[in-house]
């Protein structure tokens, strides 16, 4: 696993080739390293990627929004009518980095009614 620092938040790669052993890793090994901070995880070098695939990341999210913490996935290819409302996804690192912005904002004045 690749972490970068930003400036509100990490991004997270994987560094095999194993999408689902990824979502697996970061849920059961990695979480302790991640828990206290928001997370990115930069899913684009999979391409296009299976709703199975996708929903692997869903009981993390769930888990990491719970702790009040922003949990965005990258992934360009998936349809995003197709994902759950529960699961931020998101087509640019860039935008990953606006929805971060947009959350603390929201949690700085009175925290989030809606994820």
């Amino acid at each position: 696993m690749k972490i970068t620092e930003k400036e509100n938040y990490i991004v997270v790669e994987d560094d095999k080739n194993d999408v689902l052993g990824f979502s697996n890793y970061l849920e059961n090994h990695a979480y302790d390293e991640i828990k206290a901070k928001n997370v990115v995880v930069d899913i684009l070098k999979y391409g296009e990627l299976s709703l199975e695939e996708l929903l692997s990341f869903l009981q993390l999210s769930n888990q990491h929004r719970a702790n009040n913490h922003s949990f965005v996935i990258v992934n360009d290819t998936i349809n995003i009518d197709q994902v759950p409302e529960e699961l931020m996804v998101v087509p640019t690192l860039l935008e990953a980095g606006d929805v971060i912005q947009m959350d603390e904002i929201q949690r700085e004045l009175g925290g989030l009614d809606e994820f």
